[in-house]
């Protein structure tokens, strides 16, 4: 039982256009939700303004908050949209276009004109320094420390803001890069230096660097953003330590995460599919598809089993990232997403997004810019009741005068305009999530689109007809679920030593001594880092490959196994994992280790529900109101959330007003209320 004077647990997401809270009293086992506009310009004041109305409509106060998690989106965000802040790149003379090269992979190799995007760091920003480390870590060539100073002032000359050093063979021996950056630090301290050893220290020259340029990239923004969320909440009363969710679905402290921000750069999205995996499991549908929609991005990921699916080299805006994360995938789409013709009259819906100011037109902040959540305004779907909490207050008449700018030139009514930014809209998420879908290898059949978010809920039965899929599963406070998400993290990170070892007996002692270290590494991070206090989990993996192969396969291991040195059951395990993944293996063939990775955990208590009984019968409508839809205004069933039951039924075209979102059910859906108050819609037919 928690101390009587401490008695909330808190989770906080800051989305581009909300914030959303989430408290549950570990008294009385109730959830509280809670959205507020964000306000990027002024970090942590959304927090105030959250903590005040907690306090004002739910009686939490702040000194009763003993637990605080915080997840954010503003480091994807700010790949999406391009506002990082601006780098330089220093690089080992004649290795300079890493980052041009890449793995010379097309987005999409189908597409004749397919292209990648272009580098956050471009080549007339990348500038080379003397050095050369050997692979086996010895120096071939030291620091030419004239090479760096000049390199300083030509970065000047460039406007750089933040430099980046990604060396050649610094996973090996990160000397030099650390050499470097105590250089920049002594001639430039005005601009903040990234060491890509010190970012995730891994063996491949390009994937150690980009993830190094997207943490450099987002690095201040999001560092100012949890400097202010530390300050808020002091001033608050809050006695609880700030935590920040990872993108590997854990919890580490936000002092850490500013430090360390390449660890959260997926952080509110990974907490989202954490608690969407909760509601997958307690809703009876294992096998989901993540469908999480903001102001500003879709993001998107498989559950199955009730577990998130784990990987590396995620994609946010066409960059890869090789953090350990949730495999989630953004796509710069959501509710804020800004309407617009191209230079030939072709109408477009995003990636650039409105954000929180002024926000969508309908908003009434001063927004004069059709977004998505304009065109659900104009189409009679939005706008039956306030949103975001009392938040906001829409104003269809704004929403109507924006989407009329774009309605005139293309020749339309202003409805037929709406309706086009919608079919648009889901159509761009339509081609990113079903090649996901054809990658991940994920059959509709057998998947749920679980929606969430303040604009998945809006959009899900119009992608899930696109999809294929004949469920929809929407949470009972889908706009806040990322915030729940955080409650029901563990501490959690992960650790990496590259090893390079012939799987052989020879090596065995080796490979136990290193995931030796690893636990030690991950014991000082639990217990002197976070503070925790209880019995940390391990999990250990090791990538491995087949001699004379490319990459490696993450392969689980057993903790027995590693003490007792059986090279053996690594060798089995090795094969079994790669006929999984490629549906072949070869026995016989040698294998090698090249990286060992650890996970800590330290679990943290979670939050119980219990499912409430379910009634028969149908749910009765407020009211009927005017939508337009299939090309003609229909007069469709209005429902309010909050005055569902468990079995309570409903059948579409119907809208489902509360709010954190409201949801669009389409013609041909039908729905049940379950006793954990999940909204199932189920399509029939084909």
């Amino acid at each position: 039982m928690a101390d009587p004077e401490t008695r909330y647990r808190v989770g906080v997401d800051i989305g581009g256009t909300f914030t959303d809270f989430c408290a549950f009293d570990e008294h009385t086992k109730q959830v509280h939700a809670l959205k507020v506009l964000s306000t990027p310009e002024t970090p942590g004041r959304e927090v105030i303004e959250g903590l005040r109305q907690l306090e004002e409509r739910f009686s939490v106060s702040p000194p009763e908050i003993a637990y605080f998690t915080h997840g954010t989106t503003v480091g994807v965000n700010t790949v999406l949209q391009k506002k990082g802040i601006r780098l330089c790149l220093f690089a080992t003379e004649h290795f300079v276009d890493v980052l041009e090269i890449g793995r010379l992979k097309m987005p999409d190799p189908y597409n004749l004109k397919s292209r990648r995007p272009d580098p956050l760091v471009p080549k007339e920003r990348v500038i080379p320094v003397r050095e050369r480390m050997r692979s086996d870590g010895d120096a071939e060539a030291p620091v030419d420390e004239k090479s760096v100073a000049e390199a300083v002032e030509r970065a000047r000359a460039l406007g750089a803001e933040g430099i980046v050093v990604a060396l050649i063979n610094a996973y090996r021996n990160p000397a030099h890069e650390r050499e470097v950056a105590a250089l920049v630090r002594r001639l430039a301290p005005e601009l903040p230096v990234f060491c890509s050893s010190e970012v995730w220290s891994i063996v491949r020259e390009y994937e150690r660097t980009v993830t190094a340029v997207i943490h450099g990239y987002v690095q201040p923004r999001v560092s100012r953003y949890l400097g202010s969320l530390q300050e808020a909440l002091r001033d608050a009363g809050v006695p609880a330590q700030a935590l920040v969710t990872k993108s590997n679905g854990g919890v580490m402290s936000a002092e850490q995460g500013r430090k360390d921000c390449a660890q959260m750069i997926l952080s509110g999205t990974a907490a989202g599919v954490i608690g969407a995996s909760h509601v997958a499991g307690l809703s009876g549908y294992p096998n989901a598809i993540s469908f999480d929609v903001g102001g500003t991005s879709a993001d998107v990921a498989f559950i199955r089993g009730g577990e998130p699916q784990y990987g590396i080299g995620e994609m946010i805006g066409g960059y890869p990232i090789y953090i350990p994360s949730v495999s989630v995938t953004s796509i710069g789409a959501g509710g804020g997403s800004i309407a617009w013709m191209d230079e030939l009259g072709v109408l477009k819906v995003g990636p650039e997004s409105a954000g929180a100011n002024p926000g969508p037109a309908c908003y009434g902040r001063g927004g004069d810019r059709a977004t998505l959540t304009d065109a659900f305004a104009v189409l009679g779907y939005v706008g039956q009741v306030d949103i975001g909490y009392r938040a906001v207050r829409i104003d269809v008449e704004a929403a109507r005068r924006a989407v009329g700018t774009l309605a005139a030139p293309l020749g339309m009514s202003v409805e037929e305009a709406a309706d086009s930014i919608l079919r648009i809209a889901v159509s761009g998420m339509y081609l990113e999530v079903s090649k996901l879908m054809s990658a991940y290898g994920v059959d509709p059949r057998d998947h749920a689109l679980l929606a969430f978010g303040g604009a998945g809920p809006m959009t899900a039965c119009f992608l899930a007809e696109e999809l294929g899929l004949r469920d929809v599963v929407v949470p009972a406070t889908p706009g806040v679920l990322s915030a729940l998400g955080g409650l029901i993290a563990d501490l959690k990170n992960d650790f990496i030593k590259t090893v390079y070892l012939d799987l052989e007996a020879s090596a065995a002692p080796s490979i136990r001594e290193e995931f030796a270290a690893l636990r030690e590494r991950g014991a000082r991070w639990l217990r002197d880092e976070q503070g925790y206090e209880g019995e940390p989990h391990y999990a250990c993996s090791a990538d491995m490959r087949y001699r004379g192969q490319s990459f490696e396969v993450e392969t689980e291991l057993d903790a027995a196994a590693i003490e007792a040195d059986d090279v053996d059951s690594f060798a089995d395990a090795f094969h079994a994992a790669h006929q999984r993944l490629y549906y072949h293996s070869d026995p016989g063939a040698p294998v090698q280790v090249i990286n060992l990775r650890l996970v800590a955990v330290g679990r943290t208590p979670k939050p119980g529900f219990a499912p409430e009984a379910e009634r028969e019968g149908g749910a009765e409508p407020e009211r009927r109101i005017p939508v337009y839809a299939g090309g003609a205004r229909r007069q469709v069933p209005l429902f309010l959330r909050h005055r569902l039951r468990p079995g309570d039924r409903i059948q579409g075209p119907a809208v489902v007003a509360q709010e954190d979102t409201t949801l669009c059910v389409a013609d041909g859906f039908t729905g049940r209320v379950d006793g954990y108050r999940n909204l199932l819609l189920h399509r029939e037919g084909e």
